[in-house]
C-alpha cells in the first residue's frame, strides 16, 4: 500500500522555500541541497502517478507550489544576470561552453586594467 502524495508535497513546499530563503542569503551549499530534495519530491510525486480525481482535489496547492517554483525561477535569474554583469565588469566573460575539433573552448581571452600604477 503507497502512501499519498501529501507527504511528498509537504516536502516539496519545504524545499522551496529554503531554495528561496538560501537564494536571498547567497548561500550556494544550502541552495544545491534544497534542489536535491526539490528534484527528489517531484520525482517521487511523479512515480506515484496522480489520477484526474486526486490531480483536481490537490490542484490548489499544485498551483502555489508551481508558482513558488516559478518565483524562485525568477529569482535565480536575477542572481545570474547580477554574476554575470559583475564578471563582465572584472573583465571575464562567460564562455559559450563549446569545443572545437581541437578540444578549446571558443572563449576569448579578453582583459580589463582594474588600475593604472
Amino acid at each position: 500500500m503507497s502512501i499519498g502524495p501529501e507527504p511528498w508535497l509537504d516536502r516539496l513546499e519545504a524545499a522551496l522555500a529554503a531554495e528561496r530563503q538560501a537564494l536571498l542569503a547567497h548561500d550556494v551549499e544550502t541552495l544545491m541541497q534544497a534542489t536535491a530534495d526539490k528534484l527528489a519530491s517531484l520525482r517521487a510525486i511523479e512515480a506515484q502517478g496522480l489520477n484526474a480525481a486526486m490531480a483536481a482535489v490537490l490542484a490548489p496547492r499544485l498551483t502555489a507550489l508551481a508558482e513558488s517554483n516559478q518565483a524562485n525561477g525568477a529569482l535565480l535569474a536575477r542572481r545570474r544576470r547580477e554574476v554575470n554583469w559583475a564578471l563582465r565588469h572584472l573583465g571575464r566573460s562567460e564562455s559559450d561552453g563549446a569545443y572545437d575539433a581541437q578540444g578549446r573552448t571558443g572563449a576569448v581571452a579578453a582583459t580589463r586594467a582594474l588600475a593604472v600604477a
